[in-house]
């Protein structure tokens, strides 16, 4: 399904998928959603996603809670609050854009109603957020979702995930913003000349039965063949039970971009 709206807000408690593969496009950017196999006792959905845009940037969202899904409402209810702001600092020039969007989510992120409200909810969610402006890449990741870069010059060198899961390590009931000092993982990365795919993920796709998504290389070659069509539909005919939830997109970059001194 293609739609023209410049953001959208999904949490997996009101629509869950389970059994239904779902894909809708904004813009350049594709969200896949499945929530898991009734079949193999999957009965919920505690995923989460948002997407902006704007008119040389894109920001995606990527929540993965457990217990239920409250933590990610929750998240998605403060950045809807917030969209003006962050607008406003993503259409900024690049040199200052990615700086004010950090403040931005630290400021959500560390807001003392905002903590109190964590503390009263059941169950706690990964969260990554993503933004590509101009020819680079920005993120900001608590838990477990995955950001992949892909692209010829960094696949030849092994290299593709901007982020490492990184386990015990939410916002919710348990909430890494609650600590003497916050727990977060923050990067920018410089695309590369010519097409650059991203793509972020919720665990369900790297834990499905059989794994056949377990390393990058495997999830770049489904992306190339037959797109997030046939991620959903492989994990899906190998029973996965987790939810999965991605975003996918593509930017091509004209310009040069940094490169070795001759040797």
């Amino acid at each position: 399904m293609q739609t023209r709206q410049s953001s959208y807000y999904w949490v997996g408690s009101d629509e869950p998928f389970v059994d239904t593969q779902q894909i809708d496009r904004f813009g350049r950017m594709m969200l896949g959603r499945f929530g898991g196999c009734s079949r193999s006792g999957q009965y919920k959905n505690e995923d989460g996603a948002a997407i902006l845009f704007g008119n040389d940037w894109e920001m995606a969202v990527v929540l993965d809670a457990h217990k239920t899904a409250d933590s990610a409402a929750l998240v998605l209810q403060h950045l809807a609050q917030y969209e003006s702001r962050i607008r406003d600092d993503l259409d900024a020039p690049l040199t200052e854009a990615f700086g004010r969007m950090e403040t931005t989510v630290l400021d959500l992120f560390q807001d003392p109603d905002f903590i109190a409200a964590c503390a009263t909810l059941q169950g706690e969610t990964a969260c990554l957020i993503a933004v590509r402006k101009g020819r680079f890449i920005w993120w900001f990741s608590v838990g477990d979702v995955v950001l992949y870069l892909f692209h010829p010059d960094l696949m030849k060198m092994g290299q593709a995930a901007l982020n490492e899961r990184q386990f015990y390590e939410w916002i919710g009931r348990a909430n890494a913003f609650a600590l003497p000092v916050p727990s977060y993982t923050r990067g920018v990365r410089e695309l590369r000349q010519g097409d650059n795919r991203l793509f972020v993920t919720t665990d369900g796709l790297l834990e499905c039965p059989g794994t056949p998504y377990v390393e990058a290389m495997q999830i770049d070659k489904a992306l190339q063949s037959g797109g997030v069509e046939e991620l959903l539909a492989t994990i899906e005919a190998l029973g996965v039970r987790d939810s999965t939830t991605v975003v996918a997109w593509s930017v091509t970059i004209e310009e040069s971009v940094t490169q070795p001194s001759d040797t």
